[in-house]
């Protein structure tokens, strides 16, 4: 999918997060002075728009700073918090970058149930694949038969290999032998889907662990990513889960699925504040070119209504 078509199906996800900010903004600002009440309503916007409470105070610090007392429009409002949530994101846009010496590039995927990590995984092994990166899939969450079928079904659709064990194998033992496989076979990229069951946080962690464990022993640098895959209908509910299983393992990056269904979309913005993590990529739907990597201008001026333009 060419850039433009990319930015206008992110607008397009992005309609009720934007309507939502966007209609208060002018609600606010039509020709008003940007007093103290005007900024406080302002703040009170954008942590309704879930950006969080630390990004709505630096860019209240912003407008404070510059445009205190002056009378401004709401396009003039939009058009500077565009601008300041674009440089609150521009250190997180960060690509995942496959290292072609480490065949493979091993990649653990983790996140909670239902968040598309699955989905996520069939649209990686496409993406890289037209890379002329060879990708292989390993169907590690062996106690959720779906989970198992739903990368078979990518498999096929991407051409590309899926390993999978019995039902409730062990996970470690499974991404242990796919490794050695993947190695053996010359593959790029070894995509490794986990299990993302919170109810027995104990039991998660130590599954994850394990498989850490087990893996270095084939390689001590693996895995190389870890990647969280985050459920942007969830709101601040996202911010708690990174908190949650940058306990249990050392997340290297976050992605962002199902921004084409949430009037949620500045949850982005929170994490890239709160945690400092690269957003490799952002799903906004279910077709393969629907995963791409994270642009911070296309995010930000997406975000506020804007067009991609210049301003990209």
């Amino acid at each position: 999918m060419a850039l433009g078509a990319f930015f206008s199906r992110l607008k397009e996800g992005l309609t009720r997060s934007t309507q939502k900010l966007t209609q208060g903004i002018t609600d606010v600002f039509t020709k008003r002075t940007l007093d103290d009440a005007a900024l406080d309503e302002l703040e009170e916007l954008l942590i309704a728009a879930d950006l969080g409470p630390r990004v709505a105070v630096r860019v209240i610090d912003n407008f404070r700073r510059t445009r205190f007392g002056k009378e401004v429009t709401d396009e003039e409002v939009k058009t500077t918090l565009a601008a300041e949530i674009a440089a609150i994101l521009e250190p997180a846009a960060v690509p995942l970058v496959i290292d072609p010496t480490r065949a493979p590039h091993v990649v653990m995927m983790v996140g909670v149930n239902g968040t598309g990590k699955t989905t996520t995984i069939g649209k990686l092994a496409q993406f890289y694949r037209d890379q002329g990166i060879k990708p292989m899939m390993v169907a590690g969450d062996t106690f959720r038969a779906a989970a198992v079928e739903q990368l078979q079904v990518w498999g096929q659709r991407t051409h590309v290999p899926v390993v999978r064990g019995a039902q409730e194998s062990d996970p470690a033992s499974l991404a242990f032998d796919a490794l050695g496989r993947a190695s053996a076979e010359g593959i790029g990229l070894l995509l490794i889907d986990t299990a993302g069951r919170l109810h027995n946080k104990t039991a998660l962690m130590e599954e994850l662990r394990k498989i850490i464990r087990v893996i270095k022993k084939r390689d001590p640098s693996a895995p190389h990513s870890v990647i969280l895959v985050l459920d942007a209908t969830t709101g601040q509910n996202a911010v708690q889960q990174v908190r949650v299983f940058k306990e249990m393992v050392d997340i290297t990056g976050l992605i962002v699925t199902k921004l084409d269904g949430s009037a949620r979309g500045g949850i982005v913005v929170a994490l890239a504040e709160e945690f400092a993590l690269p957003v490799h990529a952002v799903g906004v739907g279910e077709r393969l070119e629907d995963l791409r990597p994270f642009s911070a201008a296309e995010f930000a001026y997406g975000l506020v209504g804007g067009g991609a333009g210049a301003k990209l």
